[in-house]
């Protein structure tokens, strides 16, 4: 406890200045998700405090982030798109996805999953990343030059006979659902018809729309409309706020830019009292709980998102280890990568009830923290609950923002995600794969296919085929150089020093085999030339195994055909320098004893010397 509150004024600037720094952006992300700013907030104030107290590392500053955000919104959009475009109606389940998704972290953490996550490989972090700005970007044109495709009459208009067979659609689902669905009498579905509106059809046409104009296809697919119906004052007020935050950072970082720039920009549109578009009102009070996405939980309806569920928990995992590390190297201090799964996990899913998106460690929150003097988890906490008093203090406020200020944030935000590290190497990188006739760098390749269809086809997907084809490239390129460094020589061309010694009259009944490196599935096509390299005279084949740390299930069962084979060509095997995961691979199907005995098996070559000697 003492340790607890052993830096409580250093720990009050660092979590009020985050929790300043966190608001225009959790704002921002609720209303880039879909689900509004109060949604943002909601993610921010929780998972802030929550992860701050469960969590393993002291300094971290969570809450919604970009990367967290851009999945969200992608899987918002596609629940409410299957909900008749009605976000009231698809909210229990998208929040239950949410609670999925922390429940999941705080089962990888609980399974010590923290360990593997520093194995993905960063070429597939970096084409994420790059493609999360992307994503931001082409997503925050519409908004920040005041287009809105719902509001363009001519082009709903385009969407109403769709509208209209859809509407007739689900009055046939409808009746077929009651049973009065009869082929001979359609009287029912005539009757039913007759009570469709001209607002029913418009409300369709609407939300048809908007699904269009969804996504990063979708924005510039309606880009060249929407240039044509640019609304001054949004872009104004969008430029404005992109300026004062890059502009302000020129003369001071102690105070976020991005704060001033919301303040300024929104003081100026609601002073003047200019006709602009705000966001959605923010509630006020307390947050309440969200308990009828419990009442309407189904598993059928739940089912088909486990997976995007189990892609924002690992998403959030790899985004809060990576700023873990960030505040270790900051701190010289180390963080517990299960246990701060563990508290990412209770902070999502404590958002989720509470109607929050989710989030992760955020690296520039976490940061400012530290650099104010954030030392312990009580400022991750006090952030929470700085954000808890604005919204109940300032919630009317908040909600005369201008949409467009938040849009102009949002542009920043996905210019700054964006791997310009991984980009800049792109042309320094060694080309060391081939596709046909043409050379490439092989992290290229994964870098900008991931983020290619991370960008226009799908988040989660994207990052699969990214690591599969990371493991299939370092498998081909850790096989040709095992068979590189470990080629099928006699005696005389590659003798180890320690072989000098080796009696002369023995060396043509003798063959000695170096394997140097793993034996797993990408070398055996290689080991198995060893057949082809044994001399006919040979009687004994010695394989020295002290350079050979690994063997797959795949090395172990062409050593032992190998074995076998020699066996019945009545060719004695010695094994010298065997290590320990190779021979618990080999005594497990019992190829130690059977097939090479104890006696067999040497310690090093000179004690293989010493008993030929005798």
């Amino acid at each position: 406890m003492n340790t607890f509150f052993s830096n409580i004024k250093g720990d009050a600037f660092g979590g009020i200045t985050a929790g300043i720094v966190a608001l225009p952006l959790a704002l921002a992300f609720g209303v880039s998700s879909g689900l509004g700013p109060s949604a943002g907030l909601y993610g921010a104030i929780f998972i802030s405090f929550f992860a701050a107290l469960f969590g393993g590392t002291q300094t971290q500053i969570s809450g919604p982030t970009a990367p967290m955000t851009a999945v969200s919104m992608v899987m918002i959009a596609g629940i409410v798109a299957a909900n008749d475009g009605d976000i009231n109606k698809a909210f229990p389940l998208i929040l239950m996805v949410f609670f999925l998704a922390g429940l999941i972290q705080v089962g990888l953490g609980f399974l010590g999953f923290g360990k593997y996550i520093k194995y993905i490989p960063y070429p597939v972090v970096s084409g994420f990343m790059t493609a999360i700005g992307v994503i931001i970007l082409l997503t925050q044109i519409l908004p920040s030059i005041g287009y809105n495709p719902k509001n363009d009459t001519d082009y709903v208009n385009q969407f109403k006979p769709q509208a209209e067979e859809i509407i007739l659609e689900n009055i046939l689902k409808e009746e077929a659902g009651e049973g009065i669905l009869v082929l001979e009498n359609f009287e029912e579905t005539i009757s039913r018809a007759k009570k469709i509106t001209a607002e029913s059809i418009l409300r369709e046409s609407r939300t048809l729309a908007a699904k269009e104009a969804s996504g990063t296809i979708g924005a510039l697919k309606i880009l060249p409309r929407a240039l044509k119906h640019i609304n001054l004052l949004e872009l104004l007020l969008s430029l404005g706020t992109i300026i004062i935050i890059y502009g302000f950072k020129r003369i001071t970082t102690s105070i976020p830019s991005t704060l001033v720039a919301l303040i300024v920009v929104s003081g100026l549109a609601i002073v003047l009292k200019l006709d602009y578009v705000p966001i959605e009102q923010i509630p006020q009070g307390l947050p309440l709980p969200q308990l009828e996405m419990f009442r309407s939980l189904s598993f059928s309806s739940l089912s088909p998102y486990i997976l995007t569920a189990l892609a924002l928990a690992l998403l959030g995992a790899i985004d809060s280890l990576l700023t873990s590390i960030v505040a270790d190297n900051m701190t010289k201090t180390k963080h517990n990568s299960n246990k701060e799964l563990i508290g990412q996990g209770v902070g999502n899913s404590i958002a989720a009830v509470f109607g929050g998106i989710p989030g992760a460690g955020a690296t520039i929150r976490t940061v400012v923290n530290i650099n104010a003097g954030g030392k312990t988890k009580l400022s991750g906490m006090i952030a929470g609950l700085l954000l808890l008093f604005i919204l109940l203090a300032l919630g009317p406020v908040a909600s005369k923002i201008p949409a467009a200020v938040l849009s102009g944030i949002l542009i920043t935000v996905g210019i700054g995600v964006m791997d310009y590290k991984g980009l800049r190497a792109v042309a320094k990188l060694p080309k060391n794969i081939k596709l046909g006739p043409i050379k490439l760098s092989s992290e290229v390749l994964i870098m900008v296919v991931v983020m290619l269809l991370s960008t226009f086809w799908d988040l989660i997907f994207a990052v699969g085929i990214g690591l599969i084809i990371s493991c299939l490239i370092f498998m081909k390129l850790i096989g040709d150089l095992t068979a590189k460094y470990s080629e099928i020589e006699g005696l005389k061309e590659e003798a180890w020093p320690d072989e000098m010694g080796f009696p002369s009259a023995l060396k043509n009944d003798v063959f000695i085999k170096h394997i140097k490196g793993p034996l797993f599935f990408g070398y055996t096509s290689e080991f198995q030339q060893l057949y082809t390299q044994i001399p006919k005279q040979a009687k004994t084949v010695v394989i020295r195994l002290s350079k050979m740390p690994y063997m797959d299930q795949s090395g172990l069962y062409v050593m032992e055909d190998i074995l076998l084979d020699l066996k019945l060509k009545e060719i004695a095997v010695i094994f010298v320098g065997l290590q320990h995961q190779p021979r618990y691979m080999m005594e497990r199907i019992d190829i130690i004893p059977d097939v090479i005995p104890e006696s067999k098996i040497y310690v090093n070559f000179k004690a293989y010397l010493k008993e030929i000697s005798k």
